[in-house]
């Protein structure tokens, strides 16, 4: 059965808001076949990423970059998985109180490296998600789960 791993830092209600949403996507009726895993970005580890088959990220952007602890993820398994997870499936989404370029230019330039493939486009809101906002984080979950599907 492929995986989706969810790596997320969600430290606000906010954050916390999106994460759900996206969760919900993952696992909407027309979903089967898919494990979703979900990790917190500080025990992600680099055995929960070659397990999976895609991801899905989640943070909020602080001080103009992504979180720290999605950073420390990254650092963490960046090597032990750099030739084995290319060509794999990912998605992302960010939130921020201002700006988010910098976030996700930090997460387009490692997931570069890495070689993984964007499978959605790249969710992102400032200040307090809307109704809009939250279903767009559902699609974005069911579409990474639905593009995993066997």
């Amino acid at each position: 059965m492929p995986t989706l791993l969810i790596v997320h830092h969600t430290p606000s209600p906010n954050v916390q808001a999106m994460f759900e949403a996206v969760l919900s996507g993952t696992s909407a009726p027309e979903i089967s076949g898919v494990d979703v895993v979900r990790r917190p970005a500080l025990a992600a580890t680099a055995s929960d990423v070659l397990a999976a088959d895609g991801y899905l990220l989640g943070t909020p952007a602080n001080l103009g970059y992504m979180s720290g602890a999605l950073k420390h993820f990254f650092d963490t398994v960046y090597y032990p998985c750099l030739d084995a997870t290319r060509g794999r499936p990912f998605a992302c989404y960010v939130h921020g109180n201002s700006d988010v370029t910098g976030t996700l230019r930090g997460i387009e330039s490692i997931t570069t490296g890495l070689g993984w493939e964007k499978a959605a486009g790249i969710v992102t809101v400032t200040g307090e998600p809307g109704k809009e906002d939250l279903a767009a984080c559902w699609e974005l979950g069911a579409t990474i789960a639905a593009g995993l599907m066997p």
